[in-house]
């Protein structure tokens, strides 16, 4: 299951529920350990080749994400903070369109509409049931209609892939 609608607050917010085949530990690590996390994130076709990722309270992350356009490869990187950190059951944190030193960029230096907000949220919960795990995925500042819904359902399929290959 999974939609795209405003949050309670009138957010654009992207919402995707899946429920894996693996333990919620197991989930949680594709999450929080970076050789996992490269393997799985980003859309169809993109390569993550760097995560940094402090998983910690006011822990920071730096990801590179390439992919191939027509114009040749492209490289975006996504600096955040660490808001919440619950093992196994949630976690949060913020993301923000930045260069490779991790400095945030506008939305005129990032490409994106003026109106895009500077730094968006993605929270993970995660429900334990056994051998398989509820996860709902939230990412809030995504609008509705960007191509940044499309990229999370892509990126949720690799990683649902990438589980049943363990």
């Amino acid at each position: 299951m999974s939609n795209t609608s405003p949050a309670a607050d009138g957010i654009d917010a992207v919402i995707i529920e899946r429920t894996l085949d693996a333990p919620a530990a197991t989930v949680w690590k594709m999450w929080t350990e970076a050789e996992h996390f490269r393997a799985w994130y980003g859309p169809t076709g993109a390569t993550i080749p760097t995560a940094d990722m402090d998983v910690r309270v006011g822990g920071q992350r730096l990801v590179s994400m390439c992919m191939q356009t027509p114009n040749g490869e492209m490289t975006m990187w996504f600096t955040g903070e660490y808001v919440e950190v619950s093992p196994t059951t949630r976690l949060v944190y913020t993301e923000s369109m930045a260069d490779e030193t991790g400095r945030v960029l506008s939305a005129a230096e990032s490409g994106l509409p003026p109106d895009h907000p500077a730094t968006t949220e993605i929270v993970v919960d995660l429900e334990d049931l056994g051998d398989r795990t509820r996860m709902v995925v939230t990412h809030r500042g995504v609008p509705a209609d960007s191509g940044g819904a499309m990229g999370w359902q892509m990126a949720l399929d690799k990683l649902t892939a990438y589980l049943d290959a363990r």
